[in-house]
């Protein structure tokens, strides 16, 4: 991809950006900003999210505040590659729960000229890194750490504690089946259920 400068043509410069955090933290809202801010710019975008996220729309990017933007729902990472044409920006939401090859996809897209926008949880509800996103963040130029309010103690929260009992790693909810925590909070609950010995499916 190029651009005209001068009479001649230069390389179009890409890059990568992750936006990242707990559940109802803004990450969905900050991607949709972002992108139409560069529809207005009358860039060409295109913003795919996995197939399995039908919670709000089957097509669409829905942030919790009901901000909506079209996209395209994929099975895997490497189908971005596929779908991808002549694109100025690609955006891409609930990035955890795609395949860790998603890496590679934004590395190939900047890499050839493209601005990466990704929004994912940074953990899953254990606490841990959650599937693409650590690697994201080490090749990303770019991070923004976005955060939620506590829902016990109004403190900043990154912590994304669920509140029924299934120990799978993906579990589509939203306020019934989580509820963003700080540390302390989510320490002292994560040590309570443990100790009421809270049985899982």
């Amino acid at each position: 991809m190029f651009l005209e400068k001068n009479g001649g043509e230069v390389p179009k410069k890409g890059w990568i950006e992750v936006i990242c955090g707990s559940m109802f933290s803004g990450k969905t809202e900050e991607l949709i900003r972002r992108l139409k801010r560069a529809k207005i710019a009358r860039q060409k975008v295109e913003i795919f999210k996995p197939k399995i996220d039908i919670r709000y729309s089957v097509d669409e990017v829905v942030s919790h505040d009901e901000n909506t933007i079209h996209s395209t729902p994929v099975d895997t990472a490497s189908n971005i590659l596929l779908l991808v044409s002549n694109v100025d920006v690609v955006g891409i939401d609930e990035a955890q729960f795609f395949d860790n090859a998603l890496v590679d996809v934004c590395n190939t897209l900047a890499n050839s000229g493209v601005r990466v926008i990704v929004a994912g949880l940074d953990m899953d509800f254990t606490g841990k890194p959650f599937g693409p996103i650590p690697g994201l963040l080490a090749v990303a130029e770019y991070v923004t750490k976005v955060h939620a309010i506590c829902m016990q103690c109004g403190n900043l929260a990154h912590y994304s504690f669920r509140k029924v009992a299934s120990e799978k790693l993906v579990l589509l909810g939203e306020t019934q089946e989580y509820e963003p925590l700080c540390r302390d909070c989510y320490i002292k609950f994560t040590e309570k259920n443990k100790f009421n010995n809270i049985t899982t499916e």
